[in-house]
């Protein structure tokens, strides 16, 4: 049984947590498909999981970009994929009117980079009392992160997770300063790295996000090596005919090696 996401800690037990899943939800299949595959393999190796896909992309590049098959549609094969499963859900809010409508569906809402500086976001989702994953901006240092962290605790709402993303590096390239996941540990909240959008090269002229997967499992191993309490993983059976990201995410059929290996370095660490 993959333990609910109530009962993440981060000091207890001797392995990582893992959010995984499809970058946007495109549709039943893909959705069902993907969640099977985690369950099992998380299970296998002894890892929880909560399973990601956002219920819509507010943030593209051009017009043209999909951003979703409906709000409802999308947040109810969530809730589906959690029941069947049996296992937490989380997804993006963009702004703070979503949060109470999406707190019905998913167990954690998530913060993106870009507004995890909005105040009001921020109070919105730690109201809803659910755990609220907020993603470390390129723009800030690590330590920074600890008024996200106020903001949301001091609503009354102590159930907070950070994650880093890295930093912007010039125009089109993102790097990782892993000294950030030793600074966001001071805040006493499990720190989670995102193995896919670290690896993006955004602002390309084409207007479709490139990325680098390829080094999707060298990033984990080294979050883990530096103490990072969970991982962030997207991930889909054929990245190359994903709606949204598939330059960035992991094909489904090599997160169980990427996973083997950073519980090797997490017992070894243990």
């Amino acid at each position: 049984m993959i333990p609910k996401v109530d009962s993440i800690n981060p000091y207890a037990g001797d392995n990582f947590f893992l959010i995984a899943g499809p970058c946007v939800v495109e549709d039943e299949a893909t959705i069902m498909e993907t969640a099977a595959e985690l369950v099992r393999i998380t299970t296998e190796l002894e890892i929880p999981l909560i399973f990601k896909s956002s219920y819509r992309k507010a943030n593209r590049s051009r017009n043209d970009s999909f951003t979703g098959i409906g709000d409802l549609a999308a947040l109810k094969l969530l809730r589906q994929a959690g029941d069947a499963f049996k296992v937490p859900v989380i997804t993006d809010i963009h702004e703070s009117s979503e949060a109470a409508t999406a707190a019905t569906f998913v167990d954690v809402l998530q913060i993106p980079a870009f507004l995890c500086r909005q105040t009001d976001l921020l109070v919105a989702a730690a109201r809803t009392d659910k755990w609220v994953n907020v993603k470390k901006g390129q723009f800030l240092s690590g330590d920074a992160m600890r008024f996200a962290v106020d903001k949301i605790r001091s609503s009354g709402n102590d159930k907070v997770m950070t994650t880093d993303r890295g930093n912007s590096f010039g125009y089109q390239d993102i790097v990782i300063d892993y000294r950030n996941i030793v600074a966001m540990k001071e805040f006493d909240a499990p720190v989670i790295m995102d193995c896919t959008h670290s690896l993006q090269q955004p602002n390309q002229a084409s207007g479709v996000t490139g990325g680098k997967p390829e080094l999707i499992g060298m990033v984990a191993r080294c979050a883990i090596a530096a103490g990072a309490d969970g991982l962030f993983i997207e991930t889909h059976p054929e990245p190359a005919r994903a709606k949204s990201d598939g330059a960035n995410m992991l094909p489904l059929n090599k997160i169980r090696q990427v996973l083997e290996r950073c519980v090797k370095i997490r017992k070894a660490m243990s």
